[in-house]
């Protein structure tokens, strides 16, 4: 069974000639002069004519590494479906305008096991924080599966032992997509998302609140599991809808961040 995301046409581009080009679009203002591929990113979810060039700038960090990169460890935040814990899809892929996306069945099941996962279709169904990353890892990366897991009320202890499960090695990225402030004037979101933006380079999750980031939770697991294996976070791209998409008078912030 596989499953159409319902995010085209509001999103991205359901074209997909458009699609694809408006990425290699992005992909190349945002060329970087960097060799070393992240383990993990944290990249934003909102509309590509938002979000997409701050998006861009972790995703052309992983073209060095598009042969290497063959499962991505999706995790993002659930937007319409209130829950406890996190959920899996009984779904083989996700069908794109530019192709199907396998599931890697075998690990999803690894996660089915931990006492606080469960399936739950409700969760994937209208979800977008997963659905608008796949088109930027299909342009970016070649062959690859990938275990989408929506957190709802969960715990960074809980992110962490997901990503303990399923780190492996250099064949495996971790994504985690998320949103910073939402709704503020251009002025007060800057200064809201610097701190937030300090905050996870500090690995400080404690510091993140409901009002720093829609995906706190995966992000402060994230960091959870960076500070116990001594690993670091780089700030990308800081910048939020009002830079991208002219209105200032109430922006979304978004940030770009690697892990090594």
């Amino acid at each position: 069974m596989y499953r159409q995301p319902a995010v085209a046409g509001n999103f991205y581009p359901a074209d997909p000639v458009i699609l694809r080009d408006q990425i290699n679009q992005l992909l190349s203002s945002a060329k970087s002069s960097a060799t070393d591929t992240p383990k993990a990113i944290i990249a934003p979810h909102a509309g590509y004519i938002y979000s997409g060039p701050i998006a861009a700038s972790v995703y052309t960090r992983l073209q060095t590494a598009r042969t290497q990169i063959a499962r991505v460890v999706l995790l993002g935040p659930s937007h319409r479906v209130a829950f406890n814990g996190l959920a899996l899809s009984t779904t083989d892929g996700f069908d794109t305008p530019l192709g199907h996306v396998p599931i890697d069945k075998a690990s999803v099941a690894l996660l089915a096991h931990l006492p606080f996962i469960d399936y739950f279709e409700q969760a994937h169904s209208q979800e977008h924080s997963l659905e608008v990353q796949l088109p930027f890892l299909q342009v970016v990366l070649n062959h690859f599966q990938i275990i989408p897991v929506v957190v709802g009320n969960a715990s960074p202890e809980q992110v962490c032992l997901v990503l303990d499960a399923l780190w492996g090695g250099d064949e495996t990225l971790i994504v985690i997509s998320s949103d910073l402030s939402h709704y503020h004037d251009y002025a007060r979101a800057q200064q809201l998302d610097k701190i937030t933006s300090t905050a996870i380079e500090r690995l400080n999750y404690h510091a993140l609140t409901y009002e720093s980031a829609c995906g706190r939770i995966p992000i402060s697991g994230l960091l959870k599991w960076a500070a116990q294996q001594s690993l670091t976070v780089k700030t990308i791209d800081l910048r939020n809808s009002g830079d991208t998409a002219g209105d200032k008078k109430s922006v979304v912030g978004y940030g770009a961040y690697v892990i090594n």
